[in-house]
């Protein structure tokens, strides 16, 4: 596998022998086809769920329906519940999420553009040793201009460089946060 944050996501997670499952909103499914397009990428890649309608936000992959109510769902913590929902749904050691308003109207009170990436995985310890019993979750905020086209695509680029830094971290020994906006807690 060579080429592009989707073939090195992959290559990475495969060698580690571990698992990814994608939850998308924006996307409409382009992050999934952006791993699949790698060859060998069922080796590692189990599925995804297109939740597009914000129902299927909580009814497939468990976010808090009082969270969707009161915030809408282009929100930090509903990507968040996204990856950790999809991430259990399909059985994974990884979930990864993007939900956001591509245009071209704004939603939920948010302008076109905003987007929220998240990854839920295993925590890393001390030594880049990982708990897979435990989880952590990472969430990118992001501003994006452009066509619709633009920012979703930009968004599936997003969301795998999110997921690449972390494992990259976690094989340095690194499990921190590489920035307090990105840090998935409150």
């Amino acid at each position: 596998m060579s080429g592009g944050p989707a073939a090195e996501v992959l290559r990475l997670l495969q060698a580690r022998g571990e698992t990814l499952a994608v939850a998308e909103s924006l996307t409409g499914g382009l992050v999934a086809a952006e791993l699949t397009a790698v060859p060998g990428a069922s080796k590692v890649f189990r599925g995804s769920v297109t939740a597009y309608a914000t129902a299927l936000k909580h009814e497939v992959l468990g976010v808090d329906s009082t969270l969707l109510a009161e915030r809408g769902a282009v929100d930090a913590d509903v990507a968040l519940g996204m990856a950790a929902g999809v991430r259990e749904v399909m059985g994974t050691d990884w979930g990864i999420a993007t939900t956001g308003v591509a245009g071209p109207d704004p939603q939920d009170g948010q302008p076109v553009g905003t987007v929220f990436v998240a990854v839920e995985g295993p925590v890393s310890t001390v030594g880049g040793s990982v708990c897979g019993l435990r989880s952590e979750g990472k969430v990118a905020a992001l501003r994006l201009n452009g066509e619709r086209s633009d920012i979703r695509m930009e968004s599936v680029r997003s969301v795998l460089t999110l997921l690449l830094e972390r494992l990259s971290g976690e094989r340095a020994g690194n499990g921190r946060a590489q920035d307090t906006e990105q840090n998935g807690g409150t």
